[in-house]
């Protein structure tokens, strides 16, 4: 593996967990929202990752030597959470409350969401570190020859 794969491996790593965050962070801010501009309560979103392949070409030349290196991640979708149930809450006050008083609110769960941000953030955090050891170990290879 090349000195420029590797950081392209971590840098991408980095960049999809960034996404990941901001689509958490999304998920926090919207958890009492109990409609959209469409009306609709909003749903969670949940992220996606799958390995970045930088052409088919060259997938098929790799795996015809042996060579089953990857290229790194990238965000393959952002997608409402159909499996978590509503919140349903009593509150006939409410404007949004419905003929029988129930507020629905989004399925987002605050400490679901928070677990997810630290695992995110402990990726990107580990991505930062190895993209720095790779840093540490290009300038090593580069003072070798002085």
């Amino acid at each position: 593996m090349s000195l420029f794969q590797a950081f392209a491996i971590n840098s991408s790593g980095m960049t999809a967990e960034r996404f990941r965050s901001d689509i958490i962070a999304e998920n926090v801010a919207n958890v009492s929202t109990t409609r959209d501009e469409n009306g609709d309560v909003y749903t969670r979103q949940v992220v996606t990752f799958e390995e970045k392949r930088i052409s088919a070409l060259r997938h098929v030349l790799n795996s015809k030597r042996g060579d089953f290196r990857g290229d790194g991640v990238k965000v393959s979708s952002v997608q409402e959470d159909t499996d978590t149930d509503y919140v349903m809450e009593y509150d006939p006050s409410h404007p949004d409350a419905d003929e029988n008083g129930y507020v629905t609110y989004p399925n987002v769960n605050i400490v679901t969401e928070m677990t997810n941000l630290i695992d995110s953030s402990r990726a990107y955090e580990a991505n930062a570190t190895a993209f720095e050891a790779s840093k540490s170990i290009a300038s090593a290879g580069l003072s070798v020859g002085q």
